[in-house]
């Protein structure tokens, strides 16, 4: 815990911040030719950008690491890997296989 002088609008902010927006922690898997591995952040990062999506559903996501993603309860576990799993086999990360993402909470 923080125990350092803030003003109460700071407090109420990160308060907000970190128990409402990004309540959700998944991991992410993706299967690729039958081999089971952690997300790699990149992939993760690039897809949670709207401008790679144009997906208003995946602006309250945090990619956090391999395989860590935290988001908002706005979006569903079984959305976003849907999602997800079509946009990585249309950019060819599947190398002409589908690219199955499994989500599992943290």
């Amino acid at each position: 815990m923080f125990r350092g002088s803030l003003d109460s609008a700071t407090t109420a902010h990160t308060r907000w911040y970190d128990f409402v927006m990004y309540a959700q922690k998944f991991h992410v898997d993706v299967l690729i030719h039958g081999e089971r591995k952690a997300c790699p952040l990149e992939w993760l990062d690039q897809f949670c950008m709207r401008n790679f999506t144009n997906s208003s559903d995946f602006d309250d996501t945090l990619p956090v690491a391999d395989g860590l993603l935290e988001a908002s309860f706005r979006l569903t576990p079984e959305r976003f890997a849907e999602g997800f799993g079509a946009w990585l086999t249309q950019r060819g990360k599947g190398e002409g296989q589908p690219v199955i993402v499994e989500i599992t909470r943290a």
